[in-house]
């Protein structure tokens, strides 16, 4: 069976490759631990994002106990190749799967299926930590892992992971702010309009918010076209620095980083408003110091009543909810959602899907069974 396998920890090892076909890989764990039969999955595509380039330059990610090599891939979309008895899925019905798994101590979140909040750190992750990936003809998995999708997201369910982790963390927005006082947000900010930040504009533009990106992208880029369909306004970043836009946009309710620079990040923090809420969203990877006035961001936090927390990961709730906000943005803009997706590239030339080229938004790579 072919799948894209890396050695971590060694720059340029990525490679299409021959691996055992899932049928004979035997069991799996259900979310309570229990062995169980698997479903088998045939793969119809798989996104490409930051991390999957930090795997296959920068030698991150672990392999499987025991083994030297990993099967990369996390974001994924597949159909249902066979079921074991009595399951509630069906033969080639559309299936997005997660991405976290519970650490082995079945920490307090972990044992209560929320092992994106893990306590110890031990957790796996498919495709990242300790766990093959989807980039392979097919996998198997239990079913507590997979969403079953509708016909209608067929073009764009491969989206579905970093959309768990948008909604997310505008759900945690919604309901910690609502717990602390009346909160009817107006206007958003959103930090890059890459995927995580164009589906985040999205799902705030079905929420009645008032959108603005902010981002290096050209007025006729992919990102640009995206934002005015949706009736969202993409902001270029070099004349509309963020440490500038609560004065020029006025109170900003939510603020959505998505960048992946720690600069912006900071700038974020600052420009959210008065009984405001700023989600960080990206992980910042390198070393680079920034200099800020930690004075007066504590006094602007603590007088303006500002939340700011970080999200990353999802768990079921999440992956189910996106779905729903998926399915939504699918019928109020019809073939918008699919403008996301810049690329499609087959497995065999899977290389080209590693190397981003001009106005490139999300590149998935293709399996046989799409």
């Amino acid at each position: 069976m072919k799948a894209i396998i890396t050695t971590p920890g060694q720059k340029g090892s990525v490679h299409l490759g021959e691996v055992g076909h899932p049928s004979g890989s035997g069991q799996v764990q259900d979310a309570a631990g229990k062995v169980t039969d698997p479903v088998e999955v045939e793969v119809v595509e798989v996104g490409v994002c930051g991390t999957d380039l930090e795997i296959a330059n920068e030698g991150y990610g672990a392999p499987p106990a025991g083994r030297e090599v990993l099967v990369m891939g996390h974001e994924n979309l597949g159909r249902v190749a066979a079921v074991p008895k009595g399951s509630q899925l069906e033969v080639g019905q559309l299936v997005v799967a997660t991405v976290r798994r519970p650490c082995p101590e079945r920490c307090a979140p972990c044992a209560n299926g929320q092992s994106d909040d893990c306590l110890t750190g031990n957790y796996t992750e498919r495709g990242i930590k300790g766990r093959d990936g989807y980039m392979a003809e097919r996998y198997l998995e239990s079913e507590d892992y997979l969403i079953p999708l509708p016909s209608r997201l067929a073009k764009v369910g491969v989206l579905m992971e970093p959309s768990s982790i948008v909604e997310k963390g505008l759900m945690q927005a919604y309901g910690i702010q609502r717990h602390r006082f009346p909160w009817e947000p107006k206007k958003a900010l959103i930090c890059g309009a890459g995927a995580i930040g164009l589906l985040a504009a999205l799902f705030l533009r079905l929420r009645d918010l008032d959108v603005y990106l902010v981002a290096k992208a050209d007025a006729d880029s992919r990102s640009a076209k995206v934002a005015k369909e949706i009736g969202a306004q993409l902001l270029d970043a070099d004349q509309h620095p963020v440490a500038g836009l609560a004065k020029e946009l006025g109170n900003l309710d939510l603020v959505f980083e998505a960048t992946g620079v720690s600069a912006v990040a900071m700038a974020a923090i600052a420009a959210t408003g008065h009984d405001g809420v700023c989600c960080l969203s990206s992980v910042t990877a390198g070393a680079r110091t920034v200099t800020v006035d930690a004075d007066a961001l504590n006094l602007d936090m603590v007088l303006g009543n500002k939340l700011v927390f970080g999200t990353v990961n999802a768990n079921r709730t999440h992956f189910e909810a996106a779905a729903r906000m998926l399915g939504s943005a699918v019928r109020r803009w019809p073939g918008v959602v699919e403008e996301i997706i810049s690329r499609r590239v087959p497995a065999e030339s899977f290389q080209d899907a590693f190397q981003r080229q001009a106005d490139d938004i999300k590149t998935v790579i293709t399996f046989a069974g799409g």
